[in-house]
Order: structure tokens, then sequence, then C-alpha cells
């Protein structure tokens, strides 16, 4: 495999400085890797080169994420409607017309909403740990369904501790089998960010508008069923935030998808991407090139 350099860009998308990873050749099939909270396209360092061979592959940070502008919330509306739109000027503004979607939790509404508002230009999903079934939200979401029913002060501020080292340490953590595999650069990369002044109260206006995701799940199930792109999904099995019962859940839309598990959490990558990334570079070459796809567990 012929490495390929990474660069590091920023561009302006409506105001908005927006900072990005990008590799490969222009002209090769494009993937959009759309990273979770609380990271960025940090959590795609390693990825990234193990694509660009063979595809040209783009990952922005989010608004309030990573190296991307951090605008205050009068200026910028942090919604998951408003980062699908962001991510759509960014794409148009890279001349990206057709592409794959690599979605991991936050970055699946946010991608979801772009396949909704443009699915023609979708050529595939790789789902990893990114959720659209309420199968997928067990106990952990007791407190954050309780914000959204009730955003009051005592509810927003029950919801601080996830913004925490603790928290983001139990994110990257929990569910692992061997943790020692995991950089621990990683979530301090990422908490560096969330310490930032002005980041928490942001953060928590994110995490109150997540509920508008979960209300969009019927007309996503409706685009898999209707559209029925080629579908990965990858999981950590042992994730305490969205479960295995919300990634065997997307077989009912998509049964031609292809699933698999691997023993580990969350931040599936941090752990298992030598055993990820061969199964996502062989669905890869089948999915863009038309080939035929299977229905797989492990």
């Amino acid at each position: 495999m012929t490495r390929s350099a990474t660069f590091h860009r920023t561009v302006s998308v409506a105001g908005t400085e927006i900072f990005y990873r990008e590799a490969g050749e222009k002209g090769a099939p494009v993937i959009v890797l759309l990273h979770g909270f609380p990271s960025s396209s940090h959590m795609f360092r390693n990825l990234i080169p193990e694509l660009a061979d063979r595809y040209h592959v783009v990952a922005p940070d989010l608004p309030g994420f990573g190296l991307s502008a951090m605008p205050l919330p009068d200026r910028f509306a942090y919604t998951f409607a408003n980062f699908a739109e962001v991510v759509a000027a960014f794409l148009e503004q890279l001349e990206v017309t057709r592409y794959a979607l690599y979605v991991m939790d936050y970055g699946a509404p946010t991608g979801f909403r772009l396949a909704l508002a443009h699915p023609d230009s979708v050529s595939a999903l790789i789902i990893q740990n990114g959720n659209a079934y309420e199968d997928g939200m067990g106990a952990f979401w007791n407190q954050t369904r309780a914000y959204w029913a009730d955003n009051g002060a005592g509810n927003r501020d029950g919801m601080r501790p996830f913004l925490s080292l603790e928290g983001t340490q139990f994110q990257y953590l929990t569910g692992a089998r061997d943790p020692a595999r995991i950089d621990p650069a990683a979530w301090l990369h990422d908490q560096l960010f969330l310490d930032r002044p002005g980041a928490a109260e942001i953060q928590l206006d994110i995490i109150y508008d997540y509920r508008t995701n979960v209300a969009l799940y019927p007309a996503i199930h409706a685009y898999f069923r209707q559209h029925q792109p080629p579908a990965l999904i990858l999981w950590g099995a042992n994730d305490p935030i969205f479960l295995t019962a919300g990634a065997q859940a997307y077989l009912r839309d998509l049964p031609a998808a292809e699933l698999r598990l691997f023993d580990t959490g969350h931040f599936a990558l941090e752990e298992r991407a030598d055993e990820m990334i061969p199964v996502l570079r062989d669905f890869l070459a089948r999915a863009l090139s038309n080939g035929p796809q299977s229905n797989q567990g492990e």
C-alpha cells in the first residue's frame, strides 16, 4: 500500500472557520469521515492514511469541536440541523458531490441529515457506534432524557460530569478489552477542547438538541428503506452508550447491510483499528464498485 500524506487545512464556511484533514488523490472516490462527541477529526488520525491509497479522504471538525472555530451561541446555532448544513456547504466548497459517509456518534445524526437532504450524493454508509434506533439507547440515557424533558438549571447541571476528564475517559475506556492499546493522548486531546472557556455551555446546548435526532429516527428509517445504500455497521459490542441492539436494529431497514461486532467499547477505532480497517477496506472495494454485499456478524 502506498502511503499518502495527510494535509491539515482550514476553510471558511458561511463565516465559520472549519478545520479538516485531507488525504488521497482528488478524483478518487471520496470518503467523508464525521466524528463523534467529544472528539474531532483527530479520532481518524490513524484511519486516514490507511484509506488514502485508494480514496480521497476528507474529515472536518464540526463547529465547536477540535480545531474548528467555536463561535458564541448568539452567532451560531449549535444544532444538528445546522451541523448538517455546515457540512453540506463545506463539501460544496471542496467540490465534493458524491461520497461514502463514515459516521460515528454525533457524526451519525449529522451525516444522516446530510443523506436525507442529498440522498443521491451518498454512495455508501459506514456506521460505527452511531445510533439511529431507540433499541440502542439504554439506561445510560435516563439522565439525558430527563434533561430533554426539562432543561432547567438542575437537569442541565446534572449533565456536566459528562464533560469532565472522568466522563471523557469513561467513553474511551469502558468496554475496552485491553485499555493499554488506547493512547491516553486521545482523551487528553479531547479534554483540552472541552475545557476551553465557554465550551461546556455550548456542549450542553448540543446535548439538549440531541433530542431532535431521536424525533428524526422515523424519517431516517424511511430513507434507509427507500434508498438502500450499501452499508457496513462496525460496532464496539461493549459500548455502554449505544448498545449492540442499536447496531442490530439497522438490519430491519437495511437487510443487505454487513454487521461486524468487535470486543471493545464506544471509541472502537482506538483499540481495534487493526481488526476494523481490513473489514472496511474490503467493504469499500466492493461497495464503491457496485459489488455484492453479504450480511455477516461476529
